[in-house]
């Protein structure tokens, strides 16, 4: 075997390890190490400046290589080099910050290592209703066509291919950035809203089971927009979505009032289709772009907090204390959690609250998307509606529980009387402001 052979072999077992460590593992001198190294080209990623410079074994993916560049678009459309990413044995991936500020903390020219996807790359995979159908219209790629079966790799090869209409601002790839620059998104009129509405159904049928909106992207009139649909059928299970497309509108209408950002969205009916569209807030007229991270992602990589009994309420501090977000960011979480609560969405995951990026160094709450009462979602065969019980303050809401729960209330008042949405829910809706009311009366706030 020779030395290289050798070398590569420790750092496979050691996955990253520094000079004098491999001159040790190896029995030569430091200078046979740093040739070995130059020796090894693109099989060996070297990490760091000076004595603090680390090395790991890189991984090669078909079409990748061991390394892609990431750009940046921003708010203007304007394109620029952000950094590159290397493949590393292990699942591991070492990010060099090449130009710009980044939330990341990272002086240009550094870099820092990640034991699996950076948070960044995290959020910008296929996901969701969305993201099923990409190996389907991708076949060349030779993707698992469930995108529960996908690894790390699976997701770069999409990303670094086909990725040119990412969640935030960041391309990963020369051939994602090439399509980016080639191909304009097209804009679309309302009135093909229908039959993009049945192309999706067609592609994943039944998908709306289990509490997922069925959903398209698209631009139409000057702005990126996501759009949730249902079914204008008579029946319940229909019947209860247009109710909640409806008021997921009302939800972020009220947000709004009490002074919080939140998704632009309007609803209406078209063909036999209710439509909920819902302006995208990582994107800026036709080219522009914003960069966002997701809680999920930010939390999985630095904090931690995610898994049973956590909540927005009980992470926001812990990001203040990390110097992520500032403290009014932190009280907005947690007013959004309350109020989320007592309007009945069960469904507040940190997938669904997310930062955009402020160029100084720290992240700002993104406006507020997917509130709505995702306790009464239909299951696949059937409306069936839970019981709604307001939950009391608690130490940690104590501040801002009597003002999330006023709008909370003018929420539940706003869906009894609007008169698009069914009797049936109207009905409900008294229920659940009856229940809030009740609380609100019996508490000393």
């Amino acid at each position: 075997m020779s030395s290289l052979e050798r070398m590569l072999g420790v750092l496979a077992r050691l996955q990253v390890a520094q000079a004098k460590e491999l001159a040790s593992e190896l029995g030569v001198s430091q200078p046979t190490v740093s040739r070995l190294i130059q020796e090894a080209g693109e099989r060996v990623c070297r990490m760091g400046q000076t004595r603090a410079t680390r090395y790991a074994r890189t991984r090669s993916l078909p079409r990748l290589g061991t390394r892609q560049p990431l750009h940046r678009i921003s708010e203007t459309g304007k394109v620029e080099r952000f950094g590159e990413m290397h493949l590393l044995e292990g699942g591991h991936h070492w990010f060099t910050l090449e130009q710009g500020r980044s939330w990341l903390h990272l002086p240009e020219g550094t870099g820092a290592l990640f034991e699996g996807l950076p948070p960044f790359i995290v959020d910008m995979c296929p996901q969701g209703y969305v993201g099923r159908t990409f190996s389907r219209q991708h076949p060349e790629l030779g993707l698992p066509l469930r995108l529960g079966d996908w690894n790390d790799d699976h997701h770069l090869i999409a990303l670094a291919v086909h990725g040119a209409d990412c969640v935030g601002n960041l391309i990963l790839g020369e051939d994602s950035l090439n399509q980016w620059l080639a191909h304009p998104r097209e804009p679309t009129d309302r009135g093909i809203y229908p039959e993009l509405a049945r192309r999706s159904d067609r592609e994943q049928p039944g998908s709306s089971a289990g509490g997922e909106h069925p959903k398209f992207l698209t631009f139409s009139g000057g702005r990126h927009v996501l759009v949730k649909f249902a079914s204008s059928d008579e029946g319940a299970i229909s019947r209860r979505w247009r109710d909640l497309l409806v008021c997921e509108s009302l939800a972020l209408e009220v947000i709004r009032e009490a002074g919080i950002e939140a998704a632009t969205a309007h609803w209406f009916d078209e063909g036999d289709y209710r439509f909920l569209e819902v302006e995208r807030f990582d994107r800026v007229g036709e080219r522009g772009r914003r960069g966002m991270i997701s809680l999920k992602a930010l939390d999985n990589e630095y904090i931690g907090d995610m898994g049973p009994g956590s909540s927005w309420t009980s992470v926001a501090p812990k990001l203040q204390a990390a110097g992520f977000i500032h403290a009014e960011d932190a009280r907005r979480m947690r007013w959004l959690d309350v109020f989320g609560q007592l309007t009945g969405n069960d469904d507040r995951h940190f997938g669904n609250l997310s930062f955009l990026e402020t160029g100084e160094g720290r992240l700002r709450l993104a406006p507020t998307y997917d509130m709505l009462p995702m306790r009464f979602v239909p299951s696949a065969t059937a409306v069936v509606d839970r019981p709604f019980v307001p939950d009391p303050p608690t130490a940690r809401t104590l501040d801002i529980w009597p003002e999330a729960a006023h709008h909370a209330s003018l929420f539940w008042t706003r869906v009894i009387e609007h008169e698009a949405l069914s009797d049936g829910f109207r009905a409900l809706a008294r229920q659940c402001r009856e229940a809030l009311e009740a609380l609100r009366e019996r508490l000393p706030l």
